[in-house]
């Protein structure tokens, strides 16, 4: 909880191949992020990721690492033994929440209405995710929620850009972080190994996120 706070953005990624994946954590790891997202997107993922979760304890030791697309418990269950240090589902599961508050493992539930994020809260997600954010309301939903409910840790993912115009607005509105995939690291870029350029997106983008996350 207190990285992601202090990174404010947590990169999305899915690569079906561990060393692609790994060269992307580093890249995003020398640009200054320190919480990282792979999804759970392809056959074999779980395995990706635990080369990951490897790769990032010797190399990027100060990343916290979490697993992401988790729909259901026995998913949850996977990557938790895979070392996951939280786990972030596209919707809100109960018994995905149960196993992770087992484990004492963050669960950042996707939610799209305010019930769902009140319910959310109930269940432990001391951060709950508004899933696709572009399609809920955008900053005016992550305003209007805060307001009645300004305890709230909203991360936002979908419809985020690592611009200043993007980014001011999100946190404007009062978003505890936000994800960030494709617009961060170019599939023309990952397919290139241009990895000085997705280093340097993410050091661009965390300056700006640092001057309105204070």
């Amino acid at each position: 909880m207190e990285t992601i706070a202090r990174t404010g953005m947590v990169p999305v990624f899915y690569h079906s191949d561990a060393e692609t994946a790994c060269r992307v954590l580093k890249a995003c790891y020398d640009g200054g992020v320190r919480a990282f997202e792979f999804t759970n997107r392809g056959d074999f993922a779980a395995d990706v990721f635990a080369a990951l979760r490897k790769f990032a304890s010797a190399e990027c030791p100060e990343t916290v690492l979490g697993a992401g697309s988790v729909a259901d418990d026995a998913t949850a269950a996977i990557y938790i033994s895979r070392g996951a240090d939280f786990i972030v589902g596209p919707c809100l599961d109960e018994g995905v929440a149960r196993i992770c508050n087992g484990r004492l493992i963050p669960y950042i539930a996707g939610c799209g209405t305010v019930t769902e994020i009140h319910r959310a809260q109930q269940l432990g997600c001391d951060i709950t995710k508004i899933f696709p954010a572009g399609c809920v309301g955008g900053p005016d939903f992550v305003k209007n929620i805060k307001a009645p409910m300004p305890w709230s840790n909203i991360m936002a993912t979908g419809a985020v850009e690592p611009t200043e115009e993007n980014l001011s607005r999100w946190f404007a509105a009062g978003v505890f972080c936000v994800g960030m995939g494709s617009k961060l690291f170019p599939a023309a870029e990952v397919e290139s190994g241009n990895w000085s350029a997705v280093t340097e997106r993410c050091r661009r983008a965390l300056g700006i996120i640092a001057t309105y996350n204070k």
